[in-house]
């Protein structure tokens, strides 16, 4: 399993911008962004290649921020390779919470990230089915 950071920003002009710059300015590379607005903020979660050092400056810089765990499992890139997966995590009877893709993996395939309500169930029942489940160490590069 990975770690994400879910970060809380206010729904205005620049706020993501301000999570980057504070990213960019301490050489942390973002692997994976999705956003879920609201009409006063939006949640922000992010992969990074250094969570805890993200945490802790986004926190200093007065975002708040929370680091949780999720699945990030390796999907081949062809057609229907998601839908088999997402069926695999359904028949086990695991609800998908929501899901976001790392795309860029220099001479990788493209990992998908994934909450459930039981993520240990959901990374042990894809390994069973023959998916790859990566590790925080390996969305580093």
């Amino acid at each position: 399993m990975i770690k994400q950071l879910s970060v809380f920003v206010q729904n205005e002009i620049g706020s993501l911008a301000g999570v980057t710059s504070v990213l960019k300015d301490n050489n942390i590379n973002l692997r994976a962004i999705a956003s879920f607005d609201t009409p006063e903020f939006a949640i922000l979660r992010i992969v990074v290649d250094q969570p805890e050092k993200a945490k802790s400056l986004l926190s200093e810089h007065g975002f708040a921020v929370k680091m949780s765990e999720a699945v990030a499992v390796e999907l081949i890139d062809k057609p229907g390779a998601l839908d088999g997966m997402l069926h695999v995590i359904a028949d086990a009877g695991l609800g998908v919470n929501y899901i976001y893709s790392i795309v860029v993996r220099e001479g990788k395939v493209p990992l998908m990230i994934i909450n459930t309500e039981d993520l240990p169930k959901t990374a042990a029942v894809l390994r069973e089915k023959g998916y790859t489940v990566a590790e925080q160490e390996d969305i580093k590069s």
